[in-house]
């Protein structure tokens, strides 16, 4: 929220460790027109700022955790402009923010009571270089929020209060966008393209719901959206990329990458799911979004910087690099596959970031659907432990509800209260069990 610990909080006042102490890079002229105090003189040059810092930054404790609407999200919504600028972008028309009031009826902003809170997406502009094709667009997103002080959407018991940095959940991706746009302005393809930092995708998509209402370029003119969500946890090679099926060319381009690449690729899905590429899809636009999985610091308060394997985020942001590159200087345009949206689609409660209603507290394995949800693990002391969960079962009904997908089974566990008793149908093996757990409360 606005005020209290971080009301007078200044881009000097939060870089206090040596890799921040650098300022950041950011010039005296760009801090004060982003509202934040100029760095302090030094005698010789910073060296260059590196993806950790991004992610330190982004991520230090003293952003509070990026609660949509704080002084914390203003002050990442300030760096980000920031790094945009200093890497080669250019602000959109109407400047480096797009600015919107979180809904006061919105039923996740009730409960994380930010109702009439202001948000902003942060824009940076790359112009393409050929004068036809530089008038149409790809864009390449990644929200910055995160969960702020816990509470609403935490998978940590008693945690209200303290704070949930977000180093993977999306402290990354958003490293990632600055990465990427580096780059690509060394050498600007012949298209343009648009970096997106969302806010208040942790509150149901707001900002890329927003930017699709009010798009900086026709979405008509838009060729594609690249999502970056937790990409900073790769783990055994694993890369996910949702959205392949929404345009006919995905599927051999990105295998065509991966050749080189080498990852162990799970291809897979439409374009709705929950994050901010559901919005562009939802709008009719071909989607893919960049995953390296779940993992047990989700929605956690220790989701921190030190856990980040910088290799896979090098790796990650190079595959990705390739992908926005060939998308840029296609000849030709992108073929979209149209798919009915799901009863929760873009502007709704995203699947994976509940943070009400009972609680069983299971890790799901993203890159597979066996006809149920398997499990990669359970978080200790959690209901599904001491209901004898573990990894590798698969979740096939919950009480009278059906549990096909990760979206079945969130409706099935909204449709129990705290302390309720279910039974939890599972396939082990070849074995199939019923197993009784009581379910519990998340944070807040």
């Amino acid at each position: 929220m606005r005020g209290g610990i971080f009301h007078d909080m200044t881009a000097r006042s939060l870089l206090t460790c040596s890799a921040c102490a650098l300022a950041l890079a950011v010039p005296a002229r760009a801090a004060a027109q982003f509202g934040t105090a100029p760095p302090p003189t030094i005698s010789t040059a910073p060296p260059p700022v590196t993806a950790i810092d991004d992610i330190r930054y982004l991520s230090d404790d003293r952003l509070g955790g990026r609660m949509t609407g704080s002084a914390g999200a203003d002050s990442a919504a300030a760096y980000l402009a920031a790094r945009f600028e200093a890497v080669g972008l250019q602000p959109a028309a109407g400047g480096w923010f797009q600015s919107f009031t979180v809904a006061k009826e919105a039923p996740v902003a009730q409960h994380a009571h930010v109702g009439g809170m202001r948000a902003k997406n942060v824009i940076g502009l790359l112009p393409g270089r050929d004068p036809v094709l530089r008038n149409e667009t790809v864009i390449v997103g990644a929200h910055y929020d995160h969960l702020g002080l816990g509470g609403f959407g935490s998978l940590d018991a008693d945690s209200t209060g303290q704070v949930h940095n977000g180093a993977d959940d999306n402290a990354s991706g958003s490293a990632m966008l600055i990465r990427i746009a580096e780059q690509l302005a060394q050498n600007p393809p012949a298209r343009t393209v648009l970096f997106l930092a969302f806010s208040g995708e942790e509150l149901g998509l707001l900002g890329s719901a927003h930017y699709v209402r009010n798009p900086v370029y026709p979405l008509s003119t838009t060729m594609a959206m690249i999502n970056l969500d937790m990409v900073g946890r790769l783990r055994n090679k694993r890369l996910i990329v949702y959205g392949t099926g929404t345009a006919k060319e995905f599927p051999a381009l990105i295998d065509s990458l991966n050749w080189h690449a080498g990852f162990d690729l799970k291809a897979q899905g439409d374009g709705y799911g929950p994050s901010d590429q559901s919005s562009f899809y939802a709008a009719g636009r071909p989607v893919l979004h960049i995953f390296t999985d779940l993992h047990e610091d989700y929605h956690r308060t220790t989701d921190d910087w030190e856990k980040i394997n910088l290799d896979g985020f090098r790796q990650v942001a190079d595959f990705t690099l390739g992908l926005v590159t060939a998308l840029a200087n296609r000849p030709g345009k992108l073929t979209p596959v149209e798919v009915r949206p799901p009863p929760h689609a873009a502007g709704n409660t995203p699947a994976l970031t509940p943070g009400y209603g009972a609680y069983l507290g299971t890790i799901p394995d993203m890159t597979d659907n066996p006809g149920g949800v398997r499990l990669v693990g359970v978080r200790a002391g959690s209901p599904a432990e001491k209901a004898g969960l573990r990894g590798d079962d698969i979740i096939t009904r919950i009480g009278t509800m059906d549990v096909t997908d990760l979206q079945a089974m969130t409706d099935a566990l909204r449709s129990h209260k705290p302390g309720d008793t279910v039974e939890i149908v599972i396939r082990r093996g070849s074995e199939v069990t019923t197993l009784k757990a009581t379910l519990g409360i998340r944070g807040g």
